[in-house]
Parts: C-alpha cells; sequence; structure tokens
C-alpha cells in the first residue's frame, strides 16, 4: 500500500497548491485551463480506447456494460445525489470537476494495474508514476475547480486500496482480460466527462459509472461456470 499512500498524498498536496493558483487566476485563464481540461480527458478516453479495444476478447461487454450500468446509476439517481451533496459544501461548478478528477485518477492503467503489481511482485513502480502525473494533474484541476479536488485523492485510496486487497484475493484468477475490460469502459467514461467540461455534450457520467462493475460479474460468472 506504500505506493498507494504516496498517489494519494501527491493529489492533496497538488490540490492544496493548484487552490493557492486559483485565487489569482483570471476569468480568461480560468476559461482556458477547462478547455485544456476538457481535451485532456478526451484524449486520455481514446488513448484507452484505442489501446484497449482491440484487445478485447468481448467485444460487445463494455456495450452491455455501459446499458446496465447506466441503468442502474439513474435508478439510483447517482449523479443527482452526488451534485447535491458536493453543492451542499461549495459553490460552483466542483461537482463537475470531482467526477472528472475521480474518472481521471481511478480509470487509467496505471491506476488499475498499479495496485495489482503491488500486490502480486511487490512492484511499486507504476504506483509512484502514477503518484507523479497525479499530482500534476490535481495542481491544474485545484486551479480551475477549487481545493474539493482533493477529495479525489481519498476516492482513489479506496479504489487502489479495493483492487490491492482484490489481487491478493484471487492471485490465480485476476486476469489481463478483465482488466482489458475495465479500462475501455472506463476509457468511454472518461471521454464523456472530457465533452461534458468543453460543453458539446452534457453526459450524466456518475450515472454510467455502475458500468464499472459488469465486467468483473461477467468474469466471475465465467469463472463459476467454468469450475
Amino acid at each position: 500500500m506504500i505506493g498507494t499512500i504516496f498517489n494519494t498524498m501527491m493529489i492533496i498536496v497538488g490540490s492544496i497548491v493548484g487552490s493557492i493558483f486559483k485565487k489569482g487566476i483570471k476569468d480568461e485563464y480560468h476559461n482556458i485551463l477547462m478547455q485544456a481540461m476538457g481535451l485532456v480527458a478526451m484524449g486520455l478516453g481514446i488513448n484507452a480506447l484505442v489501446q484497449h479495444l482491440p484487445s478485447s476478447k468481448y467485444p460487445v461487454l463494455f456495450i452491455v456494460s455501459l446499458a446496465i450500468g447506466g441503468l442502474l446509476g439513474q435508478k439510483l439517481k447517482l449523479e443527482t445525489r452526488f451534485n447535491a451533496l458536493v453543492n451542499k459544501y461549495s459553490k460552483g461548478n466542483l461537482a463537475e470537476g470531482l467526477s472528472t478528477a475521480i474518472l481521471l485518477f481511478c480509470i487509467g492503467t496505471l491506476s488499475i494495474l498499479g495496485p495489482v503489481e503491488a500486490a502480486l511482485k511487490g512492484d511499486y513502480t507504476y504506483l509512484l508514476a502514477n503518484g507523479m502525473l497525479d499530482g500534476i494533474t490535481s495542481i491544474v484541476l485545484a486551479s480551475t475547480f477549487g481545493i474539493g479536488i482533493a477529495v479525489a485523492g481519498i476516492v482513489l485510496f479506496v479504489w487502489q486500496g479495493s483492487i490491492y486487497l482484490i489481487a491478493i484475493l484471487m492471485e490465480n484468477s485476476l486476469s489481463n482480460d478483465l482488466l482489458n475490460e475495465v479500462t475501455i469502459v472506463g476509457g468511454i467514461l472518461i471521454l464523456a466527462s472530457g465533452l461534458s467540461i468543453l460543453g458539446i455534450k452534457k453526459f450524466n457520467t456518475l450515472n454510467l459509472l455502475p458500468s464499472l462493475m459488469i465486467p468483473p460479474i461477467v468474469f466471475l460468472i465465467i469463472h463459476l461456470a467454468q469450475l
């Protein structure tokens, strides 16, 4: 968990630094930073799809995942509840920035494979590299959306900690195919988040978040069926 703790601290420190910068940023610079973050999110989402979609052994799974996950998220009204909770304690568009930060920090190759490598091989290279990248990203995000971006660090700790524990418990069952499918769905969510920030098309990205749970459930069913 050393790598995950480092990753989390980098996000928190970066958020503090970025929030200090925010106080002196003019609206015109704030707007260009918003555009930059939207483009970054789109680029990362497209990159995840280009890298992992051709390797998918279940090319229809991400479609099913988004459909089922979206319906579940809509039923639970995740986006509405999340926005209401964030807006209760903050002003402005922090909810949008925080949802984007959570996706950027948690749904990426380094963030998913890092805890797996740490758990199975004791290798923290991915997590340390991811921590440096997330630290820089959190500075930019916090300078745009405020100190609240630090909350994403807590979410990341829970996310990577869960993956770490699952990797230990499922050492012989955890496959690259599963990680690949989760990354594809995550890439689509990040892309949707970028489009929302740029104002091209507003997506209820958080309502689609349960989609990330569908591939693990499907793989678990396949694994049990083969026993």
